[in-house]
């Protein structure tokens, strides 16, 4: 086998592979000699069925097989010997395909784009800023007060009010289609919260302005898609019997209200609720600091960059930015969005920081564990509720999935590796300068 080079121009690669005639038949044969004592044909002992006619039958199928097999070892070889890694998968094209017999040589034209050669960063003579932000007291009231908002309790309302958007109303309901009740529509001192959307769109809406006492039709149209198709699309009538309008009221700031929430007193509640911040906080701090250091990083180092990775990304920045400016074309059936120099410029940066990350962190072996890559998978399955069992088998079944699961907690891993090596400030700001910080750091972006 003859392996010629026909490009190397910057970081692309192109090789012409030629198979003799002669080799290929070697390796045809060999293989149908090695499969020949398992063979059983008709009017042969098993092991006994003649080279020619293994040949006849079996030839075009094993021909195929020692063609791949013989290319794809030449490849691994080169890549091997030379050291290059292909930036994408190679391109690979067989010369003459249409033309080709058997009894021909088999020249094949592979070409591709090598990944760069990454140059050593001194890790430790990177200088990075960590924000630290603690939890102040009114932070903690501020939070404690949403708490007793989703603690809410309903009081009654002067006799004779009536119920507003916001407001529980108690009822009795029973609902009819073309007349006839139907199960699952009526119900007794059902609890109902105006403005929920908790019943049928427009059920909601002509409760509000009742009062205790008052007896009121509500008429509305089950969706189309609706759960249960014997009504789905169909008009039906609810005869609501109020009972009483109740207005809502937080709960009081007190040790009951934190025994609620699993705290011994108002005192626990709070220092929980201090921990939690700090480390929404801690969190917020760390994204701002994964910010700088890419920074850093991307001052630091410069190299040739695959271009089409560099297209390919680009295209990606391009069609994702017209989508978020588009959010109601939910299909992908549009006109090809062109990139600009702008998105460019971000997919030179991408490129070039996700090779460098990886560099780094294949040569401090950073590895991203089952136990971490089960807990991505799981975190995902929860956006699937009634689907997770179907989730997981589409993961196990993808390793592009996989990939896309395991490469940004290969990044943050890699971050932390950098973060202990470099030469790290902590500063202490306020909530509101760290709010200030994520903002900017969000314009840039």
């Amino acid at each position: 086998m003859q392996v010629t080079e026909t490009l190397n121009e910057g970081l692309k690669r192109a090789y012409t592979i030629t198979l003799t005639a002669a080799e290929l038949e070697d390796k045809v044969n060999a293989k149908l000699a090695e499969a020949q004592p398992e063979v059983e044909m008709k009017g042969f002992r098993k092991g006994k069925v003649p080279m020619a006619l293994l040949k006849k039958q079996f030839g075009p199928r094993v021909l195929g097989e020692a063609m791949q097999e013989t290319i794809d070892g030449a490849m691994s070889a080169h890549f091997e010997e030379s050291g290059d890694k292909p930036a994408l998968q190679p391109k690979v094209e067989m010369q003459n395909g249409e033309e080709w017999k058997e009894g021909d040589d088999v020249t094949v034209e592979m070409s591709y784009e090598a990944l760069p050669e990454i140059p050593d960063v001194d890790l430790k003579s990177v200088k990075l800023e960590r924000l630290v932000a603690k939890a102040d007291d009114a932070s903690v009231d501020e939070a404690l007060g949403n708490l007793a908002e989703t603690a809410q309790n309903f009081e009654p309302r002067k006799k004779g009010s009536k119920a507003k958007d916001g407001d529980q109303v108690v009822m009795d309901f029973v609902g009819r289609v073309d007349g006839e009740a139907f199960e699952g529509g009526s119900a007794e001192d059902y609890p109902l919260v105006l403005g929920s959307n908790s019943f049928i769109p427009g059920f909601e809406e002509q409760l509000v302005g009742v009062k205790a006492g008052e007896e009121k039709e509500v008429t509305v149209t089950f969706p189309e898609q609706y759960q249960a198709e014997h009504l789905a699309g169909k008009e039906a009538v609810f005869t609501c019997t109020v009972k009483e309008v109740k207005a809502p009221a937080a709960a009081e700031i007190n040790d009951e209200l934190a025994q609620k929430f699993g705290a011994e007193d108002l005192a626990a509640l709070k220092g929980q609720i201090a921990e939690r911040l700090e480390a929404e906080y801690a969190g917020a701090a760390r994204q701002v600091m994964k910010r700088g250091l890419l920074d850093e990083l991307d001052k630091l180092v410069s190299f040739e960059l695959p271009p089409s990775l560099v297209d390919a990304e680009a295209d990606q920045i391009a069609h994702q930015l017209w989508h978020d400016e588009n959010p109601d074309v939910e299909g992908h059936d549009h006109d090809k969005i062109e990139p600009t120099d702008e998105h460019r410029q971000l997919a030179e940066r991408r490129v070039r920081l996700g090779l460098l990350l990886a560099e780094i962190g294949q040569k401090a072996e950073v590895e991203v564990s089952d136990a971490e890559m089960s807990q991505a998978v799981m975190a995902q399955a929860r956006q699937y509720p009634g689907q997770e069992r179907q989730f997981f088998e589409f993961v196990q079944q993808n390793p592009q999935m996989q990939q896309q699961l395991r490469a940004p907690i290969f990044e943050d891993k890699v971050i932390d590796y950098i973060a202990e090596l470099a030469q790290v400030t902590e500063k202490e700001v306020s909530k509101g300068e760290l709010q200030k910080a994520i903002e900017e750091m969000e314009d840039e972006a």
